[in-house]
């Protein structure tokens, strides 16, 4: 089998961590781009354009898991270095919506979706649905209140160890351009998730739904964060919580 240099961005969060780990367990030589100094990193930082150079030197793939508020910009200083050395197979995450949700980092996401797409390079951007731990997030914050606060939202959350898997596989094929969103196995509204997560937690308490005004959660609420008909992940909520539990 043939080695493959890949560089990933974002490679020591959760999910870059996952990805960096299957890509390396399969064979590949691995390099994670990281703003701090440390053992087994390449030090650089996209948004202030510092050290890409040498980076992406010499990668055939580039794993762009890095995201934050300047994701565009950062893509942008990304995508410079790689035309500058080469043609290498830019591999995207982005999330499920970023083009029907009016929300600030949903449209740095589109964005970077865009500079890709029209960057002369072989891409593939994978869309995702939120995360499991973002779900389970928004009722952990509420552990010491006397009910819980459920927004009037759909959710089709996913585990990152599924977006690692394929994201893992994408790396290593062609591009492929635009590829199927990838969601939970469950899509439902957040009062279902809500239930399983005091369930977990071994909580009882009075759920209260509320709505929230605006454009984006008027979004949400009718799902375009979900990804209906297209495939799924395979780690259903209540097992993520189990196994957090444990």
């Amino acid at each position: 089998m043939t080695q493959v240099e890949i560089l990933v961005t974002g490679g020591t969060g959760n999910l870059g961590r996952l990805v960096v780990d299957r890509l390396r367990a399969a064979g590949n030589s691995v390099r994670v781009l990281s703003r701090s100094s440390r053992p087994g990193v390449v030090t650089g930082d996209l948004v202030r354009n510092v050290g890409l150079g040498p980076a992406v030197a010499g990668a055939d793939v580039l794993v762009h898991c890095a995201t934050g508020r300047n994701d565009a910009r950062a893509t942008a200083n990304l995508l410079s270095a790689a035309q500058a050395a080469g043609s290498p197979h830019v591999v995207y995450i982005s999330i499920v919506g970023v083009d029907r949700i009016p929300f600030f980092l949903y449209r740095q996401k589109l964005r970077s979706e865009t500079l890709i797409a029209n960057s002369g390079l072989p891409f593939t951007i994978l869309r995702a649905t939120q995360f499991h731990t973002l779900v389970a997030s928004i009722f952990d914050a509420q552990r010491r209140l006397p009910v819980l606060f459920v927004p009037s939202v759909m959710v089709q959350s996913v585990d990152v160890s599924d977006v690692a898997d394929a994201l893992a596989a994408l790396a290593t094929g062609a591009a492929a351009g635009r590829v199927a969103d990838l969601g939970g196995p469950e899509r439902r509204p957040a009062g279902a998730a809500a239930t399983e997560w005091q369930k977990a937690e071994r909580h009882q308490r009075r759920q209260v739904t509320f709505r929230v005004p605006g454009g984006m959660f008027r979004a949400l609420r009718a799902g375009l964060n979900t990804t209906p008909g297209t495939r799924t992940g395979s780690v259903l909520f209540a097992d993520f919580l189990a196994a957090r539990s444990r």
